[in-house]
């Protein structure tokens, strides 16, 4: 530009011919003509130089983010909310910027612009869906995320309520609605609201049982749905529901440790493993006070970044804190056991979560953590037979479901039949 503030010809020539030439031209290039040629022809140029920014945050042959990439999705949200308001596709290209920038806010720890630009987001899906007359809500489940890691509970629940009701229509579609309802349930939980709590659960249960019957989805699924279901009954009080739910997930592993799956499936039935075994019984794993946490009921790729990275940075510290509680809890169980039970479990799950995550097979580090956990459990239960006994029921059932993740039918149902014993519930 030049001080009159218009554009310079040959800087318009040299754009156009960046942009004509043939070969390969580098995303600094790239970006640097449409930042000229935007200001030519603003309709045309820019949901391009939108787009040419976001690409630019990432080198294309190394994968290294760019020192500046928050300043380029900035500069991409700018360029955005310059287009006309009347072009048509305005709100996609000011929908994807927002939704880049918002991830390099979260990044960096700037929690509460990301939420402010995800709040924008869900006002152009709700926009957009009054203009068509459609209801698709586009938005509305990353800013439930981001209500649920900041702990507000009841607001995340009212969120995924509303797209449940939108998603219900269009049936499981491949296991996605299960995820939505994972989350639904999940926040009702923390929010306190047990009978929606329930009833969401029961709609969770009926659509996995009818996509295992009907060949579309694992019986193992169905099997996790049920034996959560149990948990958050239990933590309700409501004990002889739960014994009787308890029941039908004996005769489902009964069936599974005869037959197996009726066919093989592929590795969803471990992330949805992975989401069941953190909501379960999560006074297991307190968050730190005044600190985000993962988003309830989701997997790690839906947590912002600098709450995924948090979660999976701990392990090393958990563990060195395991370490250092278990000589004391030999030395002086009345005061140590609990606690260390406690940990182990938070260390366990996480483990898991995270080798989940980031490869499709177990180490034997994660088996070895449930197997531990259920000693931890016998010991506690030796030492105080009242709060241990149930305690080692329910670190018997977290290995049930990762025996069953892993299609361990035969030793699930050894430790599920045990975990009925000390319950009381064996026939």
């Amino acid at each position: 530009m030049n001080p009159s503030g218009n554009v310079d010809q040959d800087d318009i020539v040299r754009a156009r011919n960046i942009l004509l030439a043939s070969g390969r031209r580098t995303p600094r290039e790239e970006v640097a003509a449409y930042r000229v040629l935007a200001q030519v022809s603003p309709a045309s140029y820019l949901p391009l130089l939108a787009e040419a920014l976001q690409r630019m945050r990432y080198d294309t042959g190394t994968g290294r983010k760019h020192p500046d990439s928050l300043l380029l999705c900035e500069e991409a949200v700018a360029a955005a909310r310059a287009i006309d308001p009347a072009e048509p596709g305005r709100a996609q290209v000011l929908h994807r910027a927002l939704d880049a920038c918002q991830r390099e806010l979260y990044d960096l720890g700037r929690r509460s612009e990301g939420l402010a630009l995800r709040a924008e987001m869900l006002a152009i899906g709700r926009a957009q869906d009054e203009r068509s007359g459609s209801s698709t809500v586009g938005g509305l489940g990353i800013w439930a995320a981001g209500l649920s890691e900041e702990g507000r509970y009841a607001e995340a629940a009212d969120a995924l309520t509303e797209l449940v009701t939108v998603e219900r229509p269009s049936g499981p579609r491949e296991g996605a609605l299960a995820w939505t309802l994972l989350q639904w349930i999940a926040n009702l939980h923390a929010a306190g609201r047990s009978d929606e709590t329930r009833a969401a659960f029961e709609t969770l249960i009926a659509m996995e049982a009818d996509e295992a019957a009907n060949d579309r989805g694992p019986m193992v699924c169905h099997l996790h749905s049920v034996l959560g279901y149990t948990q958050v009954l239990d933590t309700q009080g409501r004990t002889e529901q739960a014994a009787a739910v308890r029941q039908e997930a004996l005769a489902l592993l009964t069936q599974l440790a005869a037959s197996g799956e009726r066919k093989s499936w592929s590795g969803y039935q471990r992330s949805f493993w992975a989401a069941l075994l953190m909501f379960s019984r999560t006074d297991s794993d307190r968050p730190t006070p005044g600190e985000p946490r993962p988003p309830s009921g989701a997997t790690p790729y839906h947590w912002s970044p600098d709450v995924r990275r948090r979660y999976f940075d701990s392990l090393d510290a958990l563990r060195e804190e395991v370490d250092a509680l278990a000589p004391r809890a030999v030395e002086d169980p009345e005061r140590h056991l609990a606690e260390l039970v406690r940990l182990h479990r938070q260390l366990t799950v996480r483990s898991a979560v995270c080798w989940q995550e980031h490869d499709c097979r177990f180490p034997a580090g994660v088996r070895s953590l449930f197997d531990d956990g259920v000693e931890l459990a016998r010991r506690l239960a030796q030492h105080d037979p009242p709060a241990g006994t149930r305690t080692l029921a329910g670190a018997l059932i977290d290995r049930t479901t990762f025996h069953a993740t892993l299609l361990e039918f035969g030793p699930a149902l050894d430790d599920f039949r045990e975990a009925l014993t000390h319950l009381g519930e064996a026939d």
